[in-house]
């Protein structure tokens, strides 16, 4: 039997004092996201597992975009789901991103990229990402 395994997180970006900048940035992350393909009940990245608030309703906050699904033994192709997320991080603006990754079989890991400057802009750099393993288990020493 294969275990679940959940998977959710953010993208975060600055808020901007300038409307018509925000607005760019907002729309560049939107598109990147509605270029991603639909999911058809087979892909392991697709543009329905994330969701995020319209331009409108920013001002002056920061832009959040959310996502989450649940998975069945994702970790055997873990690799291939965070290259996907790394290379739309790489097309978006952001100022940092979260992923947590809950398995039955190896505990929790959650995955940050912080951009340096607290601005990533879209580019091809490579991208840094720190990650922290938890496990809960109920040996009791």
């Amino acid at each position: 039997m294969e275990s679940e395994s959940i998977v959710y997180g953010c993208i975060r970006d600055w808020s901007l004092a300038d409307a018509d900048e925000q607005r760019k940035r907002s729309l560049t992350n939107l598109q990147a996201i509605q270029e991603l393909p639909e999911g058809d009940g087979w892909e392991l990245f697709h543009r329905e597992l994330f969701s995020c608030t319209s331009f409108e309703s920013l001002a002056p906050q920061s832009q959040i975009i959310h996502f989450g699904s649940s998975y069945r033994s994702i970790e055997y192709e873990w690799s291939v789901w965070m290259q996907q997320f790394e290379n739309l991080l790489k097309r978006m603006y952001w100022a940092s991103a979260v992923v947590h990754l809950e398995t039955e079989t190896n505990g929790t890991h959650t995955f940050r990229w912080e951009s340096e400057q607290h601005n990533h802009q879209p580019s091809a750099e490579e991208l840094q990402v720190r990650c922290v393993w938890e496990r809960e288990s109920s040996l009791r020493l």
